[in-house]
């Protein structure tokens, strides 16, 4: 499934051009959320998974049953990961400041990072309503969303990292020169940010309106969205935890999820909505 980013935030445009026409609505959504990803060293279980959004916009009536909407969305995504094994070495290539290559073996023991992801999100959806009761309205919402993270935070611990370096030109190993960034450290604590673009997400929403006086009403429902592509924007695989030149207790902190630039890293959420529509 595939939708235009451009057509998306057009039809938009278009909707708020005509929004004296619109049902306004406002409105937060809460559930399980997932920055889901294809990297194999991260942890597959045993993760914080948190979605929050909220939410305003209007719904365009085309007919009796069916409408369009769109507006403008908040969204925050949190969760932890951590690596497979508690005790795990992952390679990387890096230069040192004297232009010489070498491999870059990070160990670590007890690594994690909390991840924090806030985006806006601009919706594009078919609505289709119908009554079943007197003051009370079926609603399904269909659409796509264009997902744009505006800030991927990375707060990193681990109890212990080690970084050594193997120079293949000369068969050299060096494993403790801090003064050069080689060597290790206890107690590692850094904070980072995900470099990122922007997605679209599909979105659906089952539930009902219930009428609360002649212009307002209450909206709950069930949602579900799934991003397709990746947030990830780099362009070089990258060690999770970076070769500081100078030091080793002031390494910078990359992220799992940059270790591969070509992953897709996409989010994935479930559960409630609550808003209030204004007729």
């Amino acid at each position: 499934m595939k939708f235009n980013i451009k057509s998306i935030i057009g039809a938009s445009a278009f909707l708020i051009s005509q929004g004296v026409a619109a049902q306004f609505y406002v409105g937060v959504q809460s559930g399980i959320g997932q920055i889901r990803n294809d990297i194999k060293v991260t942890s597959p279980g045993y993760q914080i998974e948190h979605a929050g959004t909220l939410k305003a916009g209007y719904i365009y009536s085309l007919t009796n049953h069916f409408g369009i909407g769109t507006g403008i969305e908040f969204s925050q995504y949190k969760q932890d990961v951590s690596l497979n094994n508690p005790i795990g070495t992952l390679t990387n290539f890096e230069v040192d400041p004297s232009g010489s290559a070498f491999v870059y073996n990070v160990t670590t023991s007890g690594y994690s990072e909390k991840q924090t992801l806030h985006a806006i999100q601009i919706p594009l959806f078919v609505q289709y309503k119908t009554n079943i009761h007197k003051g009370v309205d079926f609603n399904f919402r269909a659409g796509a969303k264009y997902f744009l993270p505006v800030k991927y935070k990375i707060d990193a611990t681990a109890s212990y990292v080690n970084g050594t370096a193997y120079y293949p030109d000369v068969n050299l190993s060096i494993d403790n020169l801090p003064e050069y960034g080689f060597g290790g450290h206890a107690n590692y604590s850094a904070t980072g940010e995900y470099e990122t673009k922007g997605i679209v997400m599909s979105m659906f929403e089952l539930g009902f309106t219930f009428d609360i006086g002649a212009k307002n009403a209450l909206y709950a429902a069930m949602f579900l969205e799934s991003g397709y592509g990746s947030i990830l924007d780099q362009d070089t695989d990258k060690s999770y935890i970076g070769y500081n030149p100078t030091s080793v207790t002031d390494r910078k902190a990359n992220g799992l999820y940059s270790t591969d630039m070509d992953a897709k890293i996409r989010p994935l959420a479930f559960g409630v909505t609550l808003g209030w529509n204004f007729k």
